[in-house]
């Protein structure tokens, strides 16, 4: 029969060119269920690859059921150091826990597993717990004589894979030669014995006799290497002596190199510092010429202007001179260092003394205006003062750097006259304006234009027309925009050119141009120079601070334009209240093209468009409010409501403004909440008014509505053209259906009985034998109704229709073709019931369908 280790080698591993090395048989708990076993396995051919399988035994049929590398062994836990334990657990992937069958089989698989472990590479060595020492000493237990037979083959292996070394090639042929040569030692082996005894003696003998052959020899040359010592020991002393010389020699050498050494040091020192005292008096010297510059300086003439600004700027790079710390504290140096402070402290004197003339003188510049063929509105310019200001630009950035205090009232001076100049200019310019958007009332001043115009209030969508101020024709209002955006553009030229020379002549694109040797101030902190305060702010917040610098200088210079604009437009605002209107587009669009949104005119403008944006809402507000407040006379019908006749004006004049801008979002908005409030407003008066019918208010109103949004063709109103036409399509069925009612009536009561008999389940041809409903009381009905009658009963129908319908909404065909529908289907459905019901009888009405056209025709032309 064969063994366990034969079954798993033939049927498992021969199959993968493996071998097995050893086993063990296992279950998974303790009352040996599922059992099968976990062997431990090397490939046949190099490169050798360790393996840990569970074979699983079902059925009397071993098949792999998991296989891990030797290289994933983590840990192994014998749970207890006693031999007697049946207990694995092996740390793989996961923890796995056996119960081993045997106590021997498993202890030769754990030894085997140790010795394994032991000769493989790993990255880090697996952990061995809770096993016998001797097992990992690497020492096999004998296993008892009932247990060889059957484990042999399980043990063996792992012995052969430790001890065994191949024979080489050579030994193999040494091996060969011997066993042909003593191939009778097996039969005889005490003749091998003694012939190995006499072989041994020969060889013994052989080698006594070589030794005292080799004697004389090697006395011979014993005494040839006494000899050879001798002569070596004479070179040796030889050579002591040219090492004691050679030593003095190189002793005196280092010493010379030494004193070389020390010399070169000394003058490359002496060199050193004549070249550092040649580099400081280059450096701190100022010329003659440069010096009688700076103390008596002439900024009148253009000579002058220039050797001044060549000795500044000496100055300046001569007072920024990079000295070392060291000779800072020289005596000269610090006593240069105190004139080129008095120099400085002079020159500064005369230099803001000057400029501050200049400044102070330019408030009074008249400028120079464009007068063109076309006359077009334009404002002063006066680029004359920054050509002339241009040739200090130098000597203002020396200034701002050496002398700040200086440059701050320099600064100051010039803001406060170019304020008061700027703002003549603009004062006028906006008076040019209002004269020209005021053409058509020459005639009238200021105050009279405005009482004549009234407050915007006036005109407003719930207002009846008749009460409107004279509004605005179009010619007017597009000359009020041309005159806005002229007034608009002029504006921006003159403070980008303001503000480019700013920039340029008072050096605002930089924080804090100082020296290193000045202290100066920025927003009241002492700092020490421009290289110490960039490198600390990130730049972002350099270009915000330098964006504020320019801001704040702009708005002292041109603070007159916000509250100038903003009273152009509120005087234009009183005048039309649509101007609003014109004055959100077109400010707006100004804001919106601004290529530097952080400017200063930018943020002007951004400000006067807050303000119209707030006063275009209260307009709207005051709209709304009209709309929801409107006056109706009770006394009289109602017709089509102030708002809704309105809004044809106010709708148009938007359109025109609005089309196709930036701030159209702003107008469709206030659409939605007026023609919501509209459409609230029409129900609500529809209820309350005592004269006019609801019906007819709604009808008339909706109509007009739906007429003009249709001819509008706004889009974000489509939805309320398509509720319009809907209210205006119910309310004129609710009113032909309470006005109209049935001029037929005792006929209609008469079918309505019919219909009930028909309902309970009585036949229809079967109705007539009814009493009530028989042939000849239909007679007696049908002979009441004459065409007269008739004709007599649509033709006061009609005068009240009149009476109700208003004339300016022309609804009354409308209305009397609604009504002759609504007869004509009465007509049909009594003909219908009679033709069914009573078949046969020959009882029809006194008058046709023709008859009844014809009536509704001769009423609509008589009147």
């Amino acid at each position: 029969m064969a063994t366990a280790r034969q079954i798993l080698q033939q049927e498992i591993f021969d199959q993968c060119d493996q071998k097995l090395l050893a086993f063990v048989g296992v279950s998974n708990d303790s009352k040996k269920k599922k059992f099968g076993y976990l062997c431990l396995s090397d490939t046949k051919e190099p490169p050798s690859n360790i393996y840990i399988h569970q074979i699983k035994f079902d059925n009397k049929v071993v098949k792999k059921k998991r296989i891990w590398s030797l290289n994933e062994l983590i840990t192994v836990d014998g749970k207890t150091s006693s031999q007697d334990c049946l207990e694995i657990e092996l740390t793989l992937d996961k923890p796995y826990k056996w119960v081993a069958t045997n106590n021997q089989e498993r202890k030769i698989f754990l030894i085997s597993l140790w010795k394994q472990c032991a000769s493989y590479v790993f990255d880090k060595k697996p952990e061995f717990k809770n096993l016998p020492l001797d097992w990992t000493s690497g020492d096999l237990v004998v296993l008892p004589a009932d247990r060889k037979s059957k484990l042999s083959l399980a043990v063996s292996p792992i012995i052969s894979a430790e001890d065994f070394q191949p024979l080489s090639e050579k030994e193999e042929q040494d091996l060969e030669l011997l066993m042909k040569e003593c191939g009778f030692a097996a039969k005889d082996a005490k003749a091998f014995t003694d012939m190995l005894a006499t072989q041994l003696m020969a060889l013994d003998g052989e080698n006594v006799q070589s030794v005292l052959a080799s004697e004389p020899q090697v006395t011979k040359l014993m005494d040839q290497l006494e000899t050879a010592i001798q002569e070596i020991e004479k070179v040796e002393s030889a050579l002591d002596m040219y090492d004691e010389t050679l030593r003095h020699v190189r002793d005196t050498i280092d010493k010379m190199d030494q004193k070389n050494a020390n010399i070169q040091t000394a003058n490359k020192n002496n060199e050193k510092l004549l070249n550092e005292l040649q580099k400081v008096i280059h450096q701190l010297e100022l010329s003659p010429k440069h010096q009688l510059a700076l103390t008596d300086a002439d900024l009148t003439t253009s000579t002058g202007l220039r050797d001044a600004i060549e000795a500044a700027k000496e100055l300046q790079a001569v007072m920024n001179a990079q000295i070392h710390p060291a000779l800072v504290r020289l005596k000269a140096i610090q006593e240069q260092r105190r004139r080129f402070e008095k120099w400085k402290a002079k020159f500064s004197q005369i230099l803001s003394r000057h400029l501050n003339n200049l400044f102070i003188h330019m408030g009074n510049d008249i400028g120079e205006t464009k007068r063109n063929s076309n006359n077009e509105l334009t404002i002063m310019k006066h680029t004359s003062l920054h050509r002339e200001l241009a040739a200090y630009t130098e000597l203002m950035h020396w200034c701002k750097a050496m002398d700040r205090k200086s440059f701050m009232a320099l600064n100051k001076v010039y803001t406060s006259s170019l304020s008061k100049l700027y703002e003549r200019d603009i004062k006028l310019f906006l008076e040019d304006a209002k004269l020209r958007i005021n053409a058509g009332h020459l005639s009238n001043s200021k105050e009279d234009i405005r009482k004549s115009t009234g407050p915007p209030s006036d005109w407003l969508l719930g207002v009846d027309k008749e009460f409107w101020a004279q509004e605005s024709d179009t010619q007017e209002r597009q000359r009020f925009d041309q005159v806005l955006e002229a007034v608009l553009s002029e504006l921006e030229p003159i403070c980008l050119s303001e503000q480019n020379f700013c920039v340029s002549f008072f050096q605002l694109d930089i924080l804090s141009p100082t020296t290193k040797n000045t202290q100066t101030t920025l927003d009241g902190v002492d700092v020490k120079s421009n290289q110490e305060i960039l490198p600390s702010l990130p730049k972002t917040k350099i270009e915000k601070k330098i964006n504020e610098e320019v801001r704040k200088m702009m708005g002292e210079i041109f603070a007159c334009i916000e509250p100038e604009l903003i009273g152009f437009i509120q005087y234009h605002e009183r005048m039309d209240s649509t101007y609003s209107m014109a004055v959100l587009v077109r400010l707006g669009r100004h804001v919106m093209s601004a290529n530097d949104t952080g400017s200063f005119l930018s943020m002007t403008y951004g400000s006067a468009l807050v303000h119209v944006k707030r006063n275009y809402d209260k307009l709207m507000h005051a709209h709304l409010k009209s709309i929801q407040d409107v006056r109706i006379i009770k006394k009289s019908k109602c017709g089509i409501l102030p708002f809704v006749a309105n809004f044809e004006y106010f709708a148009k004049t938007a359109e025109q403004i609005f089309k196709e801008t930036e701030r159209r979002t702003d107008l469709d908005k206030w659409y939605v909440k007026l023609l919501n409030m509209m459409f609230e407003t029409i129900h609500s008066i529809a209820s309350e008014h005592p004269k006019t019918p609801a019906e007819v208010i709604r009808m008339e109103n909706f109509h007009h509505l739906y007429a003009l949004l249709s001819q509008l063709k706004i889009g974000i109103l489509d939805q309320f053209r398509k509720d319009a036409k809907q209210k205006y399509s119910e309310a004129l069925s609710a009113y032909v259906t309470r006005y109209f009612g049935r001029p037929l009536e005792k006929l209609n009561l008469f079918f309505e009985g019919v219909e009930a008999k028909v309902a309970q389940g009585i036949k229809e041809s079967e109705v007539g034998y009814q009493v009530a409903f028989s042939k000849q009381e239909l007679r007696k009905v049908t002979k009441e109704y004459y065409g007269r009658e008739v004709k007599k009963g649509l033709d006061h129908l009609y005068k009240k229709v009149e009476k109700h319908l208003c004339e300016e909404e022309n609804l009354l065909q409308v209305v009397w073709r609604a009504m002759q529908e609504e007869f004509i289907q009465q007509y049909k459905y009594i003909e219908d019931l009679i033709q069914r019901c009573y078949p046969g009888s020959m009882i029809s009405l006194e008058f046709s369908i023709e008859d009844l056209l014809q009536y509704f025709s001769e009423i609509a032309r008589s009147h």
